[in-house]
């Protein structure tokens, strides 16, 4: 099962993704992380992206799509994946069902965790570290200017997703353990649906 978790910067998306890790079996991915792994291990595509980087152009979706390609073939994929980070753009969303396509796999789930963005803020302006210390992301203007980044790279795929019915919008305000309840029931009707057409596929 592969799913592609979206959210705003304190709606819980990565505490989701780990408690989806557990209870599923997915593998989080975060392209990202990807981009820098590649970078320190110094392999051929981590010295282009370098390069890439260092000029200060974006790293070509053709160039994130192998990437993601080569991620979801090793063994801890097997069972699927959670995309974080990605597709940003409606043309990354289109190569990465091409991409999963030809190797018959496709994104099953498109998860968005809504939030009213007001009480998002003051939630997080709330927040503090274990030495009771605020943290410096949490401070309001720093929010408001990840909160606006998000918006603009969320934004451009909702409609591609929303089209063929894959987007799913849940209430990220709620209690954690209430959004994960209403994520596996989501998942738990994209098993029973795939259940159905293996067996279909059998007959």
């Amino acid at each position: 099962m592969n799913i592609i978790l979206l959210g705003p910067p304190g709606a819980g998306k990565g505490t989701q993704a780990k408690r989806l890790e557990a209870r599923w079996g997915l593998k989080q991915i975060s392209t990202g992380d990807m981009l820098r792994a590649e970078v320190e291990a110094h392999t051929p595509l981590g010295r282009e992206v370098r390069e890439l980087m260092e000029k200060g152009h974006f790293v070509p979706d053709a160039i994130m799509i192998e990437m993601i390609s080569q991620r979801i073939s090793q063994p801890d994929c097997q069972k699927g994946f959670i995309l974080d980070g990605f597709p940003r753009t409606e043309s990354q969303a289109v190569a990465l069902d091409r991409m999963l396509e030809e190797r018959g796999l496709r994104i099953d789930e498109v998860i968005l965790l809504d939030v009213n963005e007001q009480a998002l803020i003051a939630r997080l302006a709330a927040r503090q570290g274990e030495d009771g210390s605020r943290r410096a992301d949490d401070k309001p203007e720093v929010i408001h200017k990840r909160l606006e980044t998000y918006r603009a790279q969320t934004a451009p795929i909702l409609p591609y997703y929303e089209q063929n019915r894959r987007l799913k919008r849940l209430d990220g305000m709620q209690a954690v353990d209430q959004v994960a309840g209403e994520i596996d029931q989501l998942l738990q009707q994209v098993r029973a649906s795939q259940e159905q057409e293996t067996g279909k596929g059998v007959g």
